[in-house]
Formats: structure tokens, C-alpha cells, sequence
């Protein structure tokens, strides 16, 4: 059932997910003017001749991100003609091309105008979305035709709101996070776990940014584990509960660990797209978490 909607979901939550590689490879590089204030051309051509190196990755990362709009587009459309009948698709059809379109906005505004960095760090939230909302239509299509029981399971309310909570304080961290990157404040403390050799160092400028993502970023692992911990009590005869929550515990052990490689490894192009592509895996297994949450009644705590 839907075998080419599942192929080209696949395909496109693929395709997202080299986007938001493409950004933080942008940010990290410092390429996001390497085109000069001029959007959609590059210098004043379509495509640029003898591109130097930053030149080059950003003018990938703007025709990647149209032909991936493209097809965020389309998958919308199929998703919503073929398995409208699934509560949610609509939802995250519209949630999908929304926000693929206002984050390719929201950096043509920022190549011609020009914005600040905290405006700049949402456009990594709002793509990050719209990779989400992708991924679950693709999930949709494999759902439709499986049993209702497992899709909506019964959840203890105490359960359900610590989904959402971490669903919507993943998407904070996220935004410190962007915000670290774009104020260049990640190499404000050195080393890690401590910041400059402390554990509670002066909270000035960019070591106050840098030091309180960190304490977000590990509040954020005690509160996904907790979240597990909870789930692994009651539901672990429902698969897709267990393989959402399962991932989301590993990515944010992930996180965590890619987030100390960066500071050890000097902040190499590695570990910085290392560390964008698990906490986009973290908030994808988080979204659909919180879609099983809003489907089942509350059961007993």
C-alpha cells in the first residue's frame, strides 16, 4: 500500500535532512555572504563562474533547499490526496510547506537585509520543522492500514504532558544552540564538562550564552530520561511508542556526547554537522512521540 508515496517520502525526509546539514555547513563556514546581498542570484548570476569555496557551498545549500521546497511541496500535496483520511496529515502537510517556504524567507532576508543573530538561529528551528512534519507524513504513509490499538495508545496524563514538555523544550535548546553558533560563541569556555575550569564560571557576554546552553542542553538528558523511564514502565508492548522513545533516549545521549566531541576536536566540520543531524533526529523522534500522545484517551498514572 502507497509503495511510490513511501519511496518519495523517504526520499524527501532524506533530502530534508541534507538541508539542514547544508545550513549548519553554512553557519559553521561563515559562507552565508558568499553570494554578496543578492538572492536568488549569486553576484548577479544564475550560476556563479569560478565560485570560491564558500561561494560554492552557498550557492548549493540555495539550490538544494528550492529543489528540496519543491518536493516538500509535492509530498504535501500527495500525502494529503492519498492518506487524508489520517487525522493528522493535513496538519503536518500544511505545517510542512509552511515552514519550508518562511525559513527560505527568512534567509533571502537575511543575504539582502540582513538580520540579527536572534532572528538568524530560528531559521535552523523553522527548517527543523519542516524536516518533521516531512518525516512524519512519511510515517503515515506506513501507518495506514495498522491497527488502531497500537496507534492510539491509552497514556498515563502525567506521561503525555512530559512528551510535550520535552517535545517544546527540545525546540529552546535547539534555538540556544543556533543562537551559540551564530554569536561565534562556542569556543567561550574550554573544555568540557566544566567551562574554562569551572563548573560555575562569570556569566559574561558569550560565556554566559555558551554555559547556558550546556545547562539546558543536560536538563534537557535528565528530562528525556526521565521520559523513558516512564514510558519502559507501562507501554513497552507498544512498538511504535517503544522505537520513537528508544531513539529519542539515544539521540540525546548522542547529543550530549557529539556536543563535547565539538569542543575537544577544536569545532571541526564533522562534529559541528555531527552534533545538527542528531538533535534533528532527537526533535523528529520527540514529534512523533507527541503525535501518539494526542491520540490516545489518558489511563491511569
Amino acid at each position: 500500500m502507497h509503495k511510490l508515496l513511501k519511496f518519495y517520502g523517504i526520499i524527501t525526509t532524506l533530502g530534508m535532512l541534507l538541508v539542514l546539514i547544508q545550513g549548519a555547513l553554512v553557519t559553521q563556514t561563515g559562507s552565508g555572504d558568499a553570494c554578496g546581498p543578492e538572492w536568488p542570484l549569486c553576484y548577479g548570476q544564475i550560476i556563479p563562474e569560478n565560485p570560491a569555496t564558500e561561494t560554492l557551498i552557498e550557492y548549493t545549500h540555495r539550490l538544494v533547499s528550492g529543489v528540496l521546497g519543491l518536493m516538500v511541496i509535492g509530498h504535501a500535496v500527495w500525502s494529503w490526496r492519498r492518506i487524508g483520511h489520517i487525522r493528522e496529515t493535513k496538519l503536518f502537510s500544511l505545517l510542512a510547506v509552511f515552514f519550508i517556504i518562511f525559513q527560505g524567507l527568512l534567509g533571502a532576508a537575511a543575504v539582502v537585509w540582513g538580520q540579527s543573530d536572534a532572528v538568524m538561529a530560528l531559521h535552523f528551528g523553522f527548517s527543523l520543522i519542516s524536516f518533521a512534519s516531512v518525516l512524519i507524513l512519511t510515517i503515515f504513509a506506513f501507518e495506514d492500514g495498522t491497527s488502531r490499538s497500537i496507534l492510539y495508545p491509552s497514556l498515563s496524563r502525567p506521561l503525555k504532558w512530559m512528551i510535550f514538555g520535552n517535545l517544546i523544550y527540545t525546540y529552546a535548546v535547539v534555538y540556544t544552540g543556533a543562537f551559540v553558533k551564530h554569536t561565534g560563541s562556542g569556543s567561550a569556555c574550554s573544555g568540557w564538562p566544566l567551562c574554562n575550569g569551572q563548573w560555575f564560571p562569570p556569566l559574561d557576554g558569550r560565556t554566559a550564552f555558551q554555559f547556558g546552553h550546556r545547562v539546558f542542553a543536560g536538563l534537557l538528558f535528565v528530562t528525556i530520561l526521565i521520559m523513558f523511564i516512564m514510558m519502559m514502565r507501562r507501554h513497552t508492548k507498544n512498538l511504535p511508542l517503544r522505537i520513537s522513545g528508544t531513539i529519542a533516549l539515544i539521540m540525546i545521549t548522542g547529543q550530549v556526547l557529539s556536543g563535547a566531541f565539538v569542543i575537544f576536536t577544536g569545532f571541526t566540520l564533522y562534529a559541528s554537522m555531527s552534533h545538527a543531524v542528531i538533535v534533528s533526529l532527537l526533535f523528529g523522534a520527540l514529534s512523533y512521540m507527541a503525535v501518539l500522545a494526542s491520540r490516545g484517551g489518558t489511563g491511569s498514572a
